[in-house]
């Protein structure tokens, strides 16, 4: 669609402390991820394996075109969301066979993957990266990892503590030990710095620590409040110790151990228990969050200052900024895991457990109340940020029925949160088995069967069983706004499928049931489906709808919704007779560069009909193509749905026509291949619609695999066969197929021996 910037792309964070050392083990990495296409940083906690991994991204990111992203699973207790994890980080919507849908966004790029923290789901790891770069050429991958992955082809750096000095050259050059301890202690106390009277105790700080970057840094903000030489007195009555330690644990294990201790009970009383208290947030946590389910005792002062003193004493980390209005506040996950064992040992956790549990469904009804108003955009960004305790929350909660109902409570109030966050499979596992856990018929399952149908019915998933129980609950609980939440869901169901006067006639009686209740959140969201009804309908009525809904989101201060409004307002402008106010629209909200995918996908097939109405066939047949990409992206299948997907093929057939089909076919297949950003920038116009100079493409846009079975395709052999040859899944092999026809615009297989006929250097 547009040339690929060469800009550094991905989301390795910018670095907020100086990198120390490592040199050797630096150019060995490169080194092997020259030749190698798995890469495994291993060793022991806190020896400095994901700080290693992170400059060699950031050395190394000029080579991959695509970018270099990290994914970290640290946070990650269920191997089964590995997939769907690595997915977000793309910013893909998660689908239910993730890593087939990974597969082919990665098939075609060049970029390096950095997954950190493996070792707890080494095997779901080691399963997906096989996939990955078994289709993926250009894929190179680096994890890190207390043990090897065992993937075939994995080349291994075992990554060892820091040099130290030995006795005899205490007073020598500078050893990447001590300069790790002399730049962390100068950070913590201006003016710090080696001399010929501290050297030697510097260096034997660091020996006692054998070299383990964390114990260092532990050890070094002592000297705020300590000369080196009491640091030292303390750290050996400390190591002292280590006789007493069961002899199976190794000793550099046992040393960092050692040197977490120390540093725990140096710590006072309130800020130890908020230490321990505190691991049970995998992904970090905000001063409003230690306040709510972190309770220090009453002589401990307030949190913000147990929280301060834990950061003084780097046990605590506070992220680059703030989200939001908030500072945010992590651990690193071997203090974390310290933290956690001194939880479950001091008999508070399922006390701490509960308050957070309790605490994240405040903060999910919070979420539901003001979600459409100024903070819409805030609040979205918070609850991706929140989203790794969100999931510890939610298994904590279904691990047995006793706090299911909560967990119902808590996924359910998040229901569009998963949609427009792209984690459809992952809400809908949360509300499946919430329901299975609680089946008392109450109102809380009865809003866990809204979310539950709504969700299946934008992805074309089974839901009439969830329907019949919902309007059976809704008229035993006498609740108009659930009667209204069926209606609304029948009526969008019915809509999708092809029956437009009757899905309108139920969105006009949920409309006024949700007008009753007083929900402004769900009256925009069915003047929305109203509006696309009516328009399909031909009603002008429609238009009236549309402009409602967007008024509804300036009222509100909306900024998310107001894509939708803009959309909806652009559509029946449209229609009546005025593409280029309606493409006005459109840019608009293409401009607002909002993260929900669904959003993009109908904005830009939108403006393929408004320049369908204008004459500019090429550009209806990329925007097409790229509207056809951001729908496979993001996950959703509405653009699949008979009303939407005939007006399509209207400005498709306009295209073909004047252009000739294997103009169009070229076009198509080329924006068809683009990412989010290319299709972006297109849409608005930012970038020329030509490829970068010098990249080869297949014929067609299609990718060497794809290629591949396109002419196994036109042989006429089955998936299945092809699977069985190519040694790939069945399913994988079912979404290249699909892809093809789609980039090349054709509709059945017998169609592609065609087209493959009629290609340049190949006999027919």
């Amino acid at each position: 669609m547009g040339a690929r910037s060469r800009r550094s792309a991905g989301n390795l964070p910018a670095e907020l402390t100086s990198f120390v050392g490592r040199r050797h083990e630096l150019g060995e990495a490169k080194r092997l991820l020259a030749t190698a296409r798995l890469v495994t940083l291993t060793g022991a906690g806190g020896v400095g394996k994901t700080r290693l991994a992170l400059r060699v991204a950031a050395d190394v990111r000029r080579a991959f075109p695509d970018g270099v992203w990290l994914v970290e699973l640290a946070d990650v207790g269920d191997p089964h969301l590995v997939p769907n994890t690595v997915a977000t980080a793309f910013g893909l919507r998660v689908t239910s066979d993730q890593a087939a849908g990974l597969a082919e966004y990665l098939e075609d790029k060049q970029l390096l993957l950095v997954l950190d923290n493996c070792e707890h789901v080494a095997d779901e790891c080691a399963t997906l990266v096989a996939k990955l770069l078994a289709v993926s050429g250009g894929l190179r991958v680096v994890t890190t990892s207390r043990h090897t992955l065992h993937v075939e082809g994995e080349h291994l750096l075992h990554v060892e503590p820091l040099p130290v000095p030995g006795d005899e050259d205490a007073g020598g050059g500078p050893v990447e030990a001590v300069t790790l301890f002399a730049d962390r202690a100068a950070a913590v106390s201006p003016g710090f710095e080696l001399t010929p009277d501290n050297r030697a105790t510097v260096s034997r700080i660091c020996r006692r620590l054998e070299g383990i970057p964390l114990a260092i840094e532990l050890a070094a903000v002592r000297v705020r409040v300590l000369a080196v030489d009491q640091v030292l007195e303390r750290l050996d009555d400390r190591l002292g110790l280590l006789t007493s330690r069961p002899a199976a644990v190794q000793p550099r294990r046992r040393t960092l151990e050692a040197a977490i201790d120390w540093s725990f009970e140096l710590c006072t009383p309130a800020e130890q228990r908020l230490w321990a208290q505190a691991s049970v947030f995998p992904g970090g946590f905000d001063l409003d969050a230690a306040e709510g389910v972190c309770v220090p005792a009453g002589d401990g002062g307030s949190a913000l200052d147990v929280v301060a003193g834990l950061v003084d004493k780097s046990v605590l980390s506070r992220q680059n900024g703030t989200f939001g209005r908030h500072a945010w506040y992590r651990m690193l996950e071997t203090v974390r895991e310290y933290g956690g064992a001194r939880l479950a040992a001091g008999g508070d956790e399922a006390g701490v457990r509960a308050r957070q549990a309790g605490y994240y469904a405040d903060l999910a009804r919070r979420y539901r109340t003001e979600g459409f108003g100024p903070r819409q955009s805030e609040w979205l960004g918070r609850l991706r940020r929140e989203h790794a305790n969100l999931r510890a929350v939610l298994e904590h909660c279904l691990s047995g029925a006793g706090q299911a109902s909560r967990a119902l409570d808590i996924a359910a109030s998040l229901w569009n949160f998963w949609y427009g966050g792209g984690l459809v499979p992952e809400g809908c596992g949360y509300l499946r088995r919430g329901l299975e856990l609680c089946g008392e018929r109450t109102l809380v399952r009865a809003r866990g069967l809204y979310a539950m149908a709504f969700l299946a019915i934008q992805t074309g998933a089974p839901h009439a069983h969830l329907l019949a129980e919902l309007d059976e609950l809704a008229e035993e609980l006498g609740d108009e706004r659930l009667r209204a939440g069926h209606a609304e869901c029948v009526g969008m169901a019915t809509f999708f499928t092809g029956d437009l006067s009757g899905g309108a006639e139920l969105l006009e009686r949920a409309l006024a049931g949700y007008r009753t209740a007083g929900d402004p959140l769900l009256v925009f969201d069915t003047l929305i489906l109203l509006a696309a009804a009516r328009f399909f309908l031909g009603d002008p009525r429609g238009a009236a709808a549309a402009e409602e809904a967007l008024a509804l989101t300036d009222r509100h201060q909306a900024r998310w919704s107001r894509g939708y409004g803009l959309w909806a307002v652009a559509i029946h402008r449209w229609r009546a007779g005025e593409p280029r106010q309606a493409a006005d629209l459109l840019h608009e909200a293409v401009a607002l560069r909002l993260p929900d995918r669904t959003l993009l996908a109908f904005l830009v097939e939108a403006l393929a009909w408004c320049h369908s109405a204008e004459g500019e066939h090429d550009r209806v047949a990329r925007l097409l193509g790229g509207a056809g990409a951001v729908w496979r992206l993001s996950g959703a299948r509405v653009g699949e749905m008979s009303p939407y997907q005939a007006v399509d093929e209207q400005c498709a057939a306009l295209a073909r026509k004047a252009l000739g089909e294997d103009a169009f076919a070229a076009a198509f297949a080329e924006a068809a291949g683009s990412g989010l950003d290319e299709v972006v920038r297109y849409a608005l116009r930012e970038r020329p619609a030509t490829r970068a100079a010098g990249k080869a493409a297949e014929p067609g846009g299609l990718t060497r695999r794809q290629r591949e079975i396109a002419e196994l395709v036109a042989r006429g052999m089955s998936n299945k066969e092809i699977a069985a040859a190519l040694v790939l899944s069945g399913r994988t092999v079912e979404g290249h197929v699909e892809n093809i026809l789609v980039k090349l615009g054709l509709t059945s297989r017998t169609q592609v021996a065609s087209w493959l006929v009629g290609q340049p250097g190949r006999p027919a």
